[in-house]
């Protein structure tokens, strides 16, 4: 259950939901696509959750219930595990486990936005995370898209992303240059990253994966939906820091993401 929201948030807030996921170690079911399934384990163990990789329509209720936290990602779609998606988040809602959906690619194909819309529909999730194009097509909006990636700004979706959170009661995340946390009352901006997050598949994908670990330890959604994009965001612009490029950027940032101290969070922008 969320507790009453903050309508404030500060560094020590961000910095001590990190040191609950590190102390914690939450275990996060991932419903996600063939492309991240690696990464996306590897980022939430660099950040001291557990993840498990779960999609057998068989387990996933099971699975659901000793996690703290579903992850459900449409990126690799097929008809068996949109079942699966379902079954698990109906059962996350049973048990009053946080979801958190990744609409990868909404937009694209009519398969796909319908897949998310249902998904949205039927079993709200606590946390709603896409890129600008994504969450337009959510909210029924013009939006380009290129297969998965988006071809506008974050910003342009800052209202569709309020409607959404209204509707849903649910708190959404645009993911961006700037990265929106957005819900029916409250916004954040957070200005950090690195340009070099984007040349590296699957680093949208784990920051859902990221937002499921700390909504797992955080029962305010927003609270939680924003430690796990700063947390992301630090750790991509600490990572571009040491890259030479995106293949010794995706390990320096598993590097920064294990090592990130309460002090790293005083760089960050956030308004």
């Amino acid at each position: 259950m969320c507790k009453s929201p903050r309508m404030t948030i500060s560094l020590d807030d961000l910095a001590d939901n990190l040191e609950k996921v590190r102390a914690e170690s939450p275990l996060v079911h991932n419903i996600t696509n063939y492309v991240v399934m690696n990464f996306s384990a590897n980022v939430l163990l660099a950040a001291g959750a557990s993840p498990v990789m779960a999609h057998a329509v068989e387990e996933v209720a099971e699975m659901v219930e000793i996690a703290g936290a579903l992850v459900l990602n449409i990126g690799t779609l097929e008809r068996s595990w949109n079942e699966s998606m379902r079954v698990a988040a109906k059962a996350a809602r049973l048990r009053e486990r946080p979801i958190v959906l990744d609409p990868v690619g909404a937009g694209a194909t009519p398969f796909r936005t319908h897949t998310a819309l249902n998904l949205l529909e039927e079993s709200p999730p606590a946390i709603l995370r896409g890129n600008a194009s994504e969450i337009l097509a959510l909210g029924n909006k013009v939006g380009q898209t290129r297969g998965v990636d988006s071809l506008v700004e974050s910003s342009a979706a800052e209202e569709t992303a309020r409607e959404l959170a209204r509707t849903f009661h649910t708190v959404v995340v645009v993911s961006g240059p700037v990265d929106y946390i957005v819900s029916a009352d409250r916004t954040l901006r957070l200005r950090n990253g690195h340009s070099l997050m984007a040349r590296v598949t699957g680093t949208g994908c784990a920051c859902s994966a990221l937002c499921g670990a700390f909504a797992a330890v955080e029962p305010d959604p927003f609270l939680a939906a924003a430690a796990a994009m700063a947390t992301a965001s630090l750790a991509g612009e600490l990572a571009a820091e040491k890259a030479s490029g995106p293949g010794s950027f995706a390990v320096a940032f598993l590097d920064e993401l294990a090592s990130l101290k309460r002090t790293g969070f005083a760089r960050l922008r956030m308004d």
